[in-house]
């Protein structure tokens, strides 16, 4: 007989549409805010929410973060802010969802770094005559 041991502490998880999401924190430490916008070896991955340019070291840290901070209960919006998304109106629980499948995954989250630095560059040549 196998007996699965559950740890005492509890994880919050959301229920949407009979998906458990987790919402534990990533094990990270939280960079002092004056060096937020710097990225560390190691840091892949950014949130590209409107203005935010935060960097993390996985996709799960991404969502983690976009999650809480941008689409907690008391700052989320009603719509995605992420760079090139259709601002649609969505509840809470959707675009939570939404941000885990469009946004937060390893695939999107590596093309939105691609655009991101191709429109960086695109500013800096000097226009075609």
């Amino acid at each position: 007989l196998f007996l699965q041991s559950t740890p005492a502490t509890s994880i919050p998880t959301v229920q949407v549409q009979g998906q458990q999401i987790n919402l534990q924190p990533p094990s990270y430490t939280a960079a002092s805010q004056h060096a937020e916008q710097m990225k560390k070896p190691g840091q892949n991955f950014m949130c590209l929410w409107q203005s935010c340019k935060k960097w993390f070291q996985t996709p799960s840290q991404v969502f983690y973060h976009a999650a809480t901070e941008h689409g907690g209960k008391d700052v989320y919006p009603g719509q995605c802010l992420w760079e090139g998304c259709e601002p649609f109106q969505r509840q809470r629980f959707s675009f939570i969802t939404h941000l885990q499948d469009k946004h937060c995954s390893r695939d999107a989250l590596l093309a939105g770094l691609k655009q991101d630095e191709q429109g960086q560059a695109g500013n800096q040549k000097p226009p075609n005559k």
